[in-house]
């Protein structure tokens, strides 16, 4: 399985932390966000990764190189201006393959391990979505886990983690459109019953505001 880590978001929200880094250069612990996430994958024994950019993209590059210091494979989908989620899937698509591959958010940050996704068979659903506990930010949540089985409506729902696996198939049927989001393509499939879930029970945080990064920063500081 491949791994495709979404990096072309400018993190407008992170300002001014943004105005001159992209958001996933900016550091835990000393280390950017996307280090995690590969040195993860990399332990999780994913070989061949891809990342999309956009803004700044050019310093993810320089950082992470070809992936070889983590033992990776990493090439990049460059795409000038943002494609929203689902058309810059779409546009990686060429580099992602014909086989189910794991979507990444790289603005979270997580001690999931991701080699329980890399095993992780999607039987006849198009996509596996992990879900989280509500955070404070977002109280209201996004879907219900029923039974494995993610529904749109319902009692107790929970927050999508940014953090996923899709049939690639998902992204062809996108519009010639380039720009796409990946919420309404996501709920037609779920109303269709065509995608399953996991709710994921350790730490996980949405790395979104200044603020967020300093609470984590601080929380694993203690």
């Amino acid at each position: 399985m491949r791994a495709m880590i979404l990096a072309a978001g400018k993190g407008e929200r992170m300002s001014p932390l943004t105005d001159k880094i992209p958001k996933p250069l900016l550091e835990i612990l000393g280390r950017p966000l996307i280090a995690w996430h590969l040195e993860k994958l990399a332990k999780a024994h994913f070989k061949e990764i891809v990342i999309n950019h956009a803004y700044l993209g050019e310093m993810i590059e320089s950082y992470v190189g070809d992936g070889s210091k983590w033992g990776l494979k990493v090439d990049y989908s460059r795409e000038g201006n943002p494609l929203e989620t689902a058309g810059g899937i779409k546009r990686a698509l060429p580099l992602l393959g014909n086989e189910p591959f794991l979507a990444i958010n790289a603005d979270v940050f997580t001690d999931l391990d991701y080699s329980i996704l890399k095993n992780r068979n999607l039987n006849d659903f198009q996509g596996h979505l992990v879900m989280v506990e509500n955070p404070a930010h977002h109280p209201y949540g996004d879907f219900v886990l029923n039974n494995n089985q993610i529904e749109l409506e319902g009692e107790n729902k929970l927050t999508f983690s940014g953090i996923a696996i899709y049939q690639p198939e998902i992204f062809k049927e996108i519009n010639i459109e380039p720009v796409a989001k990946l919420a309404p393509i996501l709920k037609k499939l779920i109303d269709r019953g065509c995608i399953s879930g996991e709710k994921y029970h350790g730490l996980w945080f949405d790395i979104g505001t200044p603020v967020r990064l300093e609470e984590i920063n601080f929380f694993l500081k203690n």
